[in-house]
């Protein structure tokens, strides 16, 4: 394993059991590296939106009793993750906020330059028609400070060995912006499938994807990682039929602002993998 510097993980909670699964996912991945982790819940108060004219005040019945719910629930949670095996690289710091998810997340990166948000697909209202979750989503589209790894519901922990990354070599690469999924990779020895999927079936780049294919293959000297070509007329098809012959243990994908992706609302990769994810999602940003 390379020495990975200390990390900053933020973990958003909304006390489900897939919340604490994508808690629990982070403290696996980063078992061997300095963490410190931040638990965050951002508390709504019913009847009440963040944009009305009217916001809440410490020593209103309301909040406080949702403020006391919060402060409750995140006991529960640290009592919970107490029963696991001490980590003594590992530190938790608590936080219960009045807040949206986004706003919240964006102050706790913010304050305390966070690295990496691990959170899970699914919160208590779960729904097979949403994508992901909403919050996750937002998450995804709203942050750009920094990646997010995204655990599906009930997803054990494995260590990533076969990483899937998604590309169709139209923009060139920067290493600060595969760096995550650089060091997600060192960190356990795993190899990086970049997979070129191509709707015309020839495989062929023109000059410039050429260019970017070489870029990347300067970027990720030094990795474990093999470049395939797969014909398909539906990218998701192309991704999800190699995850299962190649028992991928994880897909990463840079969330570029405008091109390929696009945003990830509109875009049918991640709504189609999103659904029912069986394998963790890394999301990098462009920068």
């Amino acid at each position: 394993m390379k020495f990975i510097m200390d990390k900053r993980i933020l973990l958003p909670t909304d006390y489900s059991k897939n919340a604490l699964n994508a808690i629990r996912y982070a403290m696996e991945l980063y078992r061997d590296v300095y963490c410190e982790f931040y638990i965050l819940n951002a508390f709504h108060i019913s009847g009440y939106t963040l944009d009305s004219m009217r916001v809440p005040e410490t020593g209103e019945p309301y909040y406080e009793a949702a403020k006391q719910e919060a402060e409750e629930g995140m006991e529960r949670l640290m009592q919970i993750l107490k029963l696991h095996p001490e980590n003594n690289k590992h530190k938790f710091y608590t936080i219960t906020t009045f807040n949206s998810l986004a706003e919240a997340i964006r102050n706790v990166i913010d304050k305390k330059d966070i690295d990496m948000i691990v959170m899970g697909t699914k919160g208590i209202t779960e729904s097979k028609a949403r994508i992901f979750g909403t919050n996750t989503v937002n998450v995804m589209e709203l942050i750009r400070e920094c990646p997010v790894i995204a655990v599906p519901k009930n997803y054990m922990f494995e260590a990533p060995k076969e990483i899937v990354f998604p590309t169709d070599y139209r923009t060139p690469f920067k290493k600060k912006e595969i760096g995550d999924l650089i060091e997600v990779a060192q960190l356990f020895d795993a190899k990086i499938n970049v997979l070129h999927i191509d709707k015309d079936k020839d495989g062929k780049l023109d000059r410039k994807e050429q260019t970017n294919k070489e870029l990347l293959q300067e970027i990720m000297e030094g990795v474990k990682y093999e470049m395939h070509f797969v014909p398909a007329d539906k990218i998701s098809d192309g991704i999800n039929t190699f995850i299962d012959k190649h028992n991928c243990d994880m897909v990463a994908f840079l969330n570029r602002k405008h091109l390929f992706f696009g945003s990830i609302l509109s875009n049918p990769l991640v709504k189609k993998i999103g659904y029912d994810p069986k394998v963790p999602i890394l999301e990098l940003n462009d920068n």
